[in-house]
């Protein structure tokens, strides 16, 4: 009977255990930076701080708006930068559905972030 009752005991608490194990499922949660239409890279150098090259994709890795932003200092690991660079590809990739030929129109990253910029085909 001990025997039984030790039998019993070792199943019900493997029941509790497994029961534990599946209830607690990874709950991911996704930044409110992260845009499900698209990605944005930024290009920086070292010795030049304050330039920078912001490329936007879509989903299916095609350039969708290149821009060189000079005279301002970009940290993308910033919330507030990676929600304008959101913005931004947003933006673009509503123009480039509209007109599948957008890529590079204005200088969205500069006027968002409050500084000059330049296309990226100029030369200084």
């Amino acid at each position: 009977m001990l025997v039984h009752f030790k039998n019993l005991l070792y199943v019900i608490a493997f029941s509790f255990l497994s029961i534990a194990a599946f209830s607690q499922e990874q709950q991911s949660t996704i930044p409110k930076w992260y845009s499900d239409k698209g990605y944005w890279v930024v290009e920086s150098n070292i010795y030049k701080p304050l330039d920078h090259i912001i490329r936007f994709y879509d989903n299916d890795n095609i350039l969708l708006y290149k821009e060189v932003v000079t005279g301002m200092r970009l940290d993308p690991t910033k919330r507030n930068v990676k929600m304008k660079l959101k913005q931004v590809l947003e933006t673009n990739i509503v123009a480039w559905q509209q007109v599948k030929a957008g890529k590079e129109k204005g200088n969205y990253v500069a006027m968002e972030l409050g500084g000059q910029s330049r296309k990226a085909g100029n030369k200084r």
